[in-house]
């Protein structure tokens, strides 16, 4: 006897139910840290029973085959996404190394160069110092002798002004002198 297509239909889903239970079981008793490629194989294997439980239907075996290739693109389109979050994380990560790498080398030399500049200016500074030392007693010195010699001058320019003083007043005299006698010799030549 031969079943129309609806109760055959109905058949296969009665047998899609009565599987149902147990590939949940055992996929439930799968460890959930088990690889994806012990997903895929049991994946698979609950696909062959499905496809080998019972009925050698033509709609059967299209179910069948859309249901595994839904898998298998599911399962590809994860292990994609997968690959793509670990390969992102990994960039960011090796990104964000590089970066404070590279930023630590730039904040090294400049430090380097920091320090080899605060050594020379130390350096250029104790030399300053130095000199200053030898130049600020040369310089005293010097000083103490200008000052000495500026004294001797000032005191021979009063002795100066106190000559020229005394000639000006020796030349007033001179002058009175002269006009008395002027005068004294126009009186007797009159």
């Amino acid at each position: 006897m031969r079943r129309p297509p609806a109760s055959r239909a109905m058949s296969s889903l009665l047998s899609h139910s009565k599987e149902q239970p147990r590939i949940r079981k055992s996929l439930s008793d799968s460890s959930p840290a088990s690889s994806p490629a012990t997903g895929k194989s049991l994946r698979h294997e609950t696909l062959s029973r499905l496809s080998s439980s019972g009925s050698s239907d033509v709609s059967n075996d299209t179910s069948t085959n859309h249901a595994e290739s839904y898998f298998l693109r599911r399962e590809n389109r994860l292990s994609a996404r997968k690959r793509a979050e670990e390969e992102s994380a990994n960039n960011d990560y090796k990104k964000m190394y590089e970066k404070a790498l590279a930023t630590n080398q730039r904040l090294k030399s400049r430090l380097e160069t920091s320090r080899q500049e605060l050594a020379m200016i130390q350096d250029q500074l104790q030399r300053a110092q130095g000199r200053a030392g030898d130049c600020g007693s040369n310089v005293l010195e010097a000083e103490k002798k200008e000052s000495h010699i500026l004294q001797k001058t000032i005191a021979d320019m009063e002795e100066q002004l106190k000559v020229k003083g005394e000639l000006k007043m020796e030349n007033q005299r001179l002058k009175d002198e002269n006009g008395a006698l002027i005068r004294v010799i126009t009186k007797l030549s009159k």
